[in-house]
């Protein structure tokens, strides 16, 4: 079952000024900065709110790393902007194959590593009204790497 909006991520040529324009035109801070290096990026969350169950909504903000990461290709093609939606889930090997039964396209085989040790995987956007859609599952408490 998904269970909140993640996150929406934004692909960025400039990881810093791009923090520094949300920070000043909307007070967000940022909860987290980190290199990923299998995705290849540089990335910050920036966090909007807490909801009352504990759980936040974020921005991700992706800066490419290597001109052959995905975000660096995105951005070569469409320039800086929203990139991809991510949902929450408590299974997301669960969730991507109850979805995958559906006849949507999982990109992983298998999850990956994400944001803080979380476990993620995407959905095609062609099978996803033209949107790239993550599923994340938080990393358990104590696990962040």
């Amino acid at each position: 079952m998904l269970t909140r909006i993640d996150h929406i991520g934004i692909a960025c040529r400039d990881l810093d000024a791009a923090i520094a324009f949300y920070r000043r035109t909307y007070g967000f801070t940022v909860a987290h900065e980190e290199i990923n290096e299998e995705q290849g990026v540089r990335e910050a969350m920036l966090k909007i709110n807490e909801t009352d169950g504990g759980g936040a909504s974020y921005l991700q903000l992706l800066e490419p790393t290597r001109p052959d990461s995905a975000v660096a290709k995105f951005l070569e093609k469409n320039g800086e902007g929203v990139h991809h939606i991510a949902f929450g889930t408590a299974d997301v090997a669960g969730e991507a194959a109850a979805i995958a039964d559906t006849g949507v396209r999982v990109l992983y085989d298998t999850p990956r590593r994400g944001t803080l040790g979380s476990q993620i995987t995407f959905l095609h956007p062609k099978d996803c009204g033209g949107v790239l859609t993550e599923l994340v599952q938080a990393p358990s408490p104590g696990t962040h790497s």
